[in-house]
């Protein structure tokens, strides 16, 4: 029994995983960092303190890290302002699922950006739980994100279904409890150790239904 639907929004309803990585390695560039592909592999899914952190110590910016997050967020929302990068289909998709379940949004991105990009799209009326992973302890792959967007929408997170399409928000999904369907990032696809602990894998959004969210039609189990 599915009691509520939780959202992950970088790589499922925005395409924005591209945009992140463009910003970051354009502010390591400007700033002498040194950048390279692993980066932002190993920046997905992580909070706002997480990622800052690491592009102060690994990356080898200057600045501190709250200097760096203000930096790559006030480029973020800038970004947003002049075109929000929706997914095709993902405002349908979210208002599909609505029309049956409370919904909630479990994001690695800042609450500014999570703010924003819900205000734009017109879906904020849509979700009664938002939760940025600097509001947690741990960003994903830990489960925390997820465990309190249940506590926030007042359900069991095994209880809960997530839509992901990283490896890292499967991970976090699984690790909470809850049913996991994944959409693959195409620019950024999971292995295929994390999507194997997904319990269905999606093409795209369109294929999201009630019926795949309550695992009554098996068409894509794994």
């Amino acid at each position: 029994m599915i009691d509520a639907v939780v959202f992950d929004l970088d790589g499922v309803i925005l395409d924005s995983e591209q945009l992140w990585d463009e910003v970051r390695e354009q502010l390591a560039r400007e700033r002498g960092g040194r950048w390279s592909d692993r980066a932002q592999a190993d920046m997905m899914g992580m909070s706002s303190t997480e990622w800052s952190r690491y592009m102060h110590d690994v990356v080898g910016l200057c600045e501190s890290p709250q200097e760096i997050n203000r930096e790559v967020v006030r480029r973020m929302l800038e970004r947003y302002t002049e075109r929000l990068p929706l997914i095709d289909g993902a405002v349908d998709a979210v208002r599909r699922i609505a029309a049956r379940w409370p919904l909630g949004l479990a994001s690695s991105s800042n609450r500014e950006l999570i703010d924003r990009a819900l205000e734009l799209s017109g879906l904020a009326p849509l979700f009664r739980a938002t939760v940025s992973s600097e509001e947690v302890a741990r960003g994903k792959p830990a489960p925390d994100v997820y465990l309190e967007a249940a506590r926030r929408l007042g359900v069991a997170a095994t209880d809960c279904a997530a839509v992901e399409d990283s490896a890292n928000g499967i991970r976090s999904a699984q690790a909470a409890g809850t049913r996991v369907i994944a959409i693959p990032n195409s620019r950024y696809p999971p292995d295929e150790e994390a999507l194997a602990a997904a319990d269905v894998v999606l093409r795209s959004l369109r294929e999201l239904t009630p019926d795949v969210v309550e695992g009554d039609t098996f068409e894509a189990e794994r």
